[in-house]
């Protein structure tokens, strides 16, 4: 009798548990969808330098070997032809949704986390001088002031990203024209 109380406590447990971790993962899940849109027309800035500088990058993995399929396979990355294409199209499409501003704060946090990677897996060398890649072409050609020249771009990129997951895309943008949208359903459905 004991085993069996204890058994239903425990499932109602995870019950509990389930559905506080479901409960969360739908406020995370909402958070990313309902961006604030509030923020000034002048975010439309940020948004064509960022959604840009990505969008000519994907195509440029498309256009130089050199730039796609060349770089992963001298960084060692697994399926390097099937990397640089996922990731051309990714830093195309991203670009153009962030220029777009749609879906914004989920385009941005994949940047976020694609800009960790490709520093990680490409200054780190830089700095050691092991780096399979070129080396810069003037000094310094290695160690942190390397690091430091060759990262700014990548460093821009980090937080302007980080800026439009947090603040969204602003009112130019087809976020603000999705979210007044469904308001504006909403109150006529009353």
């Amino acid at each position: 009798m004991s085993q069996a109380l204890t058994i239903v406590s425990l499932d109602y447990n995870y019950s509990k548990v389930f559905i506080l971790k479901n409960d969360k993962m739908k406020k995370i899940i909402d958070w990313f969808l309902n961006p604030p849109v509030t923020g000034p027309s002048t975010f439309l800035i940020i948004r064509l330098m960022t959604g840009a500088v990505f969008l000519w990058e994907g195509t440029l993995k498309f256009v130089y070997v050199n730039q796609g399929v060349g770089r992963f396979t001298k960084l060692c990355f697994p399926f390097p032809e099937a990397t640089a294409h996922f990731v051309g199209v990714a830093e195309i499409m991203g670009g153009l949704l962030l220029i777009l501003g749609l879906f914004t704060r989920i385009v941005a946090f994949y940047f976020i986390i694609q800009m960790i990677v490709a520093v990680l897996s490409t200054k780190i060398a830089l700095y050691l001088g092991t780096s399979p890649l070129p080396l810069p072409p003037s000094p310094p050609k290695t160690g942190i002031w390397a690091v430091l020249h060759e990262i700014r771009s990548d460093y821009a990129q980090i937080l302007t990203c980080l800026f439009l997951l947090l603040e969204g895309a602003g009112r130019s943008s087809l976020d603000f024209i999705i979210s007044t949208s469904k308001k504006v359903y909403s109150i006529s459905q009353k």
